[in-house]
């Protein structure tokens, strides 16, 4: 059942699954928190009580009136933790919510257990994708429909697509809430103005899993071997063959990953 609560100048939306210490999932550029598969919520819940919530401007969680940065979001996060008595919690981003979860462990170490960093970067222009990608990436032209097949071509492999057409049907063509197109345009000036946290990676105290697709052209895998080696003591997985969307393409090898990393 999703609730509210008011969080600074926001109404946040979220929901909360199971039971035990609490995993906080950040969602990515663009997406609501509808985008989490029940299955993969469902796996994780069975260990841990499972937190998912809209980032401001998506669908339930209202826009506010202070500006869109990474920055904002991650204090966004935490004290959206507080208004719902979290004091601690692991965290999981994906994309730009590997952006904000590395501010969120940076600017509040101890609400941060563990930290996983899911086919992000830690500052745009280090290791870029190609023109023709972002080129893809921005065009807004066409219905919908187009838009969204156009960004569906950047997330996975194309060899993967070929063969995986009722798979894609099962993630995407479901309920995703309210997406304007205004917050997407401040979500990615946010993304791209963001000063990155390269020069501080090594201020990480958590224990850190970064995982990305061999095959992931939005994010290059560059970036995260890159902060694979910033980070103290952290972990690499690289899930062959995937793309930016691997938790969509091999959905269980994914929870393994995160299970095993969490349980250690």
């Amino acid at each position: 059942m999703e609730k509210t609560v008011q969080v600074g100048d926001i109404q946040v939306g979220y929901r909360v699954r199971g039971e035990g210490y609490p995993l906080l999932m950040i969602m990515g550029y663009g997406c609501s928190m509808n985008l989490w598969e029940e299955k993969f919520i469902e796996t994780l819940s069975a260990h841990f009580k499972v937190i998912i919530f809209n980032n401001r401007g998506i669908d339930s969680t209202t826009s506010g009136t202070k500006e869109f940065t990474i920055e904002q979001f991650a204090e966004d996060t935490a004290e959206f933790m507080e208004a719902i008595g979290i004091e601690q919690a692991h965290v999981l981003g994906w994309s730009m919510g590997a952006m904000i979860g590395q501010e969120l462990a940076l600017r509040y170490p101890s609400k941060v257990g563990k930290l996983m960093l899911f086919a992000g970067h830690t500052g745009a222009s280090l290791f870029p994708p190609s023109q023709e990608v972002i080129d893809t990436m921005t065009n807004m032209s066409g219905t919908p429909e187009e838009r969204g097949m156009r960004v569906i071509s950047i997330l996975f492999p194309y060899s993967w697509l070929q063969t995986n057409g009722q798979r894609l049907g099962e993630v995407f063509f479901r309920p995703m809430g309210e997406l304007s197109d205004e917050t997407m345009g401040k979500q990615g000036t946010a993304i791209y103005t963001w000063r990155g946290a390269a020069d501080r990676l090594g201020e990480l105290k958590c224990q850190t899993l970064v995982i990305t697709g061999s095959e992931d052209v939005l994010v290059l895998p560059t970036n995260s071997e890159f902060m694979h080696e910033k980070i103290p003591g952290s972990t690499l997985e690289m899930i062959e063959k995937g793309g930016h969307g691997a938790m969509f393409q091999y959905p269980e090898l994914f929870c393994d990953k995160v299970l095993d990393f969490l349980k250690k």
